[in-house]
């Protein structure tokens, strides 16, 4: 194994560790994504005034940050280029902390493997439990080689970041900005 090689295998080891160790979560928290959005409301095709190529890496994002007009739609391509499950999440930085829950809820239930999501566990949850599908018009939760689409509309004035709350991977880091400007 070659020393660039070994260096990966590390990094993704640690990166999926807390999708195997990480202890149960007490309650699944709520999305707050959609139409209550502070972060801004799913987009209208008709109003995409540009497309921004997104690709997730196993740490990180091209780009880190992006900027944004207020008031403007943007239709996101995203790619997940790493060797793990990765979502591209747009919402404040409170709303992806409050997210944890349930993304952590998604590995309690075998949904969220570390390189694939569980469809049959997923619809298993989803009829349990009332949720298990994530699918939000914010977010697009992808395995390794997937690519998807976001369009959004954003807000005036707010505080929002793009994340991918996988266990584990907002705390490494794996989160970028989004800059409104007028």
């Amino acid at each position: 194994m070659t020393a660039s090689n070994a260096i990966r295998a590390l990094a993704v080891a640690a990166f999926a560790l807390p999708l195997v160790v990480t202890p149960p979560a007490l309650a699944a928290g709520s999305h707050g994504h959609g139409n209550e959005s502070h972060a801004g409301i799913p987009g209208n095709a008709g109003n995409v005034t540009r497309t921004i190529n997104v690709t997730m890496y196993d740490n990180y994002y091209e780009p880190e940050a992006i900027t944004v007009k207020e008031g403007e739609t943007i239709k996101f391509v995203v790619t997940n280029k790493g060797e793990l499950v990765h979502e591209f999440n747009i919402e404040t930085p409170d709303a992806h902390v409050a997210h944890a829950p349930e993304m952590q809820m998604m590995v309690d239930h075998g949904v969220l493997e570390a390189d694939k999501i569980n469809w049959e566990m997923a619809k298993k949850m989803q009829k349990e439990m009332g949720h298990g599908m994530h699918e939000e018009p914010n977010s697009v939760l992808l395995e390794p080689g997937k690519s998807g689409e976001i369009i959004w509309q954003f807000p005036d004035h707010a505080d929002i970041e793009f994340a991918c709350n996988v266990p584990g991977h907002y705390d490494a880091g794996m989160a970028g900005e989004i800059e409104l400007i007028h």
